[in-house]
């Protein structure tokens, strides 16, 4: 089996041991650089090659928001998984729409970290479940007044250019459930929700199933779901 070639991203060197010694040690995961801030981030990308990036968000010079979003840029941009204290929901918010695959916590249990990687480095995006409350809570009803009607306005376009079923798989994702569920719910094969998330995916222009989550939640289709 190949080797998850990880980028470890941290201006604390006592946290970089940390996570190398614990990441080190799975046998399916290959350590292929470390940097102390953000702006050393495309250099070691592109000399590295690294699936996964595992990165801080705050740093002093280029934090991993704006690494982020120059890391997603890119045609072979390598999976993000940002490492946070959970302080400020708009920054969390600007690097899921950015692109980042999630976010753990600091004090994540490291077995849960290391988890986190291989899920990433497969395809599935990953939120600790403090995060994801605290996220889907301030996605569904922080914002008030002309900002929120027009940001709801514009995820309502956008998700308008979606059929019947692939709004339903949309709204479900959302909902956070995984395909199993989804296929139950809907009475459809997992194979045929895969194919739909993809379209969905494909037709939006995004990157993730949190990005989709994140449409969802501020076209205000949960509360629609709720109501009805």
């Amino acid at each position: 089996m190949t080797a998850i070639r990880l980028l470890l991203v941290d201006d604390d060197p006592l946290v970089r041991a940390g996570l190398s010694l614990m990441l080190g040690g799975a046998d399916d995961i290959e350590i292929v650089g470390e940097a102390a801030d953000g702006d050393e981030v495309e250099e070691l990308v592109d000399r590295t090659r690294p699936d996964v990036v595992l990165m801080d968000i705050r740093m002093p010079s280029v934090d991993g928001l704006a690494a982020t979003e120059l890391l997603r840029r890119r045609a072979d941009a390598p999976h993000i998984v940002l490492l946070t204290t959970f302080h400020a929901d708009e920054q969390v918010l600007r690097a899921l729409r950015a692109g980042a695959a999630g976010f753990v916590l600091k004090d994540t249990a490291p077995a849960d970290i290391v988890d986190a990687v291989r899920r990433v480095a497969a395809g599935d995006p990953v939120l600790s479940p403090t995060v994801t409350r605290q996220l889907m809570a301030h996605a569904a009803g922080t914002a008030a007044g002309n900002a929120a009607d027009t940001r709801r306005a514009r995820a309502r376009a956008r998700l308008a250019v979606l059929n019947d079923r692939e709004r339903e798989v949309a709204v479900a994702v959302g909902r956070g459930h995984a395909n199993a569920g989804i296929a139950a719910e809907l009475y459809l094969s997992v194979a045929t929700v895969k194919t739909h998330v993809s379209r969905v995916l494909a037709r939006l222009g995004l990157d993730n199933r949190v990005q989709i989550a994140l449409l969802v939640h501020d076209a205000g289709l949960l509360e629609d779901t709720r109501d009805a």
